[in-house]
């Protein structure tokens, strides 16, 4: 059903994480291969007092040779398992290093295309175009603000002044105590007051 329309499903899991995953598969193979080689070496040594003690020295001593050799098999799977190890964390931080670089070329990228758009020569008419601007400007801002006679300025002040000192006429405050609300009592308030 996940093929409804004839499209692959193109699976997030790469190379890199499958080499990974079998990487510490079989890192896992060998540490049970140990655990099982370790409990063999103890169960001989046990075995090899028991002839000792039953007076096959022979017998004792060829199994002690083979747990020796276990044992040196053991050492060598250790060495295998740090290998292993290692390899993993290469793999890993190199798939890390990977998504940097990708990273930084598509900055860079980026970047490339953004000089392409903005050359030298285009930001410095832009920078012209705007210093013309802003003097036009201020040309402007001075001819606005001499255009203004003293006669002017000085209706302008007068005028400040009148409003600044005009009084707003506001209803006189009612001298008398307001009524005690009555307890159980609702307190209507006209309809046309709830509107402002």
């Amino acid at each position: 059903m996940g093929n409804l329309f004839g499209r692959k499903r193109r699976s997030r899991v790469t190379e890199q994480d499958k080499a990974v995953l079998q990487l510490k598969q079989q890192r896992d193979k060998l540490k049970q291969y140990q655990k099982r080689i370790s409990l063999q070496l103890e169960r001989e040594r046990a075995f090899a007092r028991q002839l000792l003690k039953d007076g096959k020295k022979e017998k004792a001593k060829f199994l002690l040779k083979k747990k020796r050799y276990q044992e040196q098999l053991l050492d060598k799977t250790e060495n295998q398992i740090s290998n292993l190890e290692r390899m993993v964390q290469d793999i890993e931080f190199t798939q890390i290093e990977m998504k940097v670089i990708e990273g930084l070329k598509i900055g860079n990228e980026c970047l490339n295309k953004m000089h392409q758009v903005m050359s030298i020569e285009e930001v410095e008419r832009i920078m012209d175009e705007t210093q013309e601007a802003v003097e036009y400007q201020r040309q402007i801002d001075e001819m606005l603000a001499g255009s203004f006679t003293v006669e002017d300025e000085d209706a302008i002040l007068a005028e400040l002044d009148a409003i600044t000192q005009e009084q707003i006429d506001l209803p006189e405050v009612p001298s008398e105590p307001l009524p005690e609300k009555i307890p159980g009592s609702v307190v209507s308030v006209p309809l046309n007051l709830l509107a402002l």
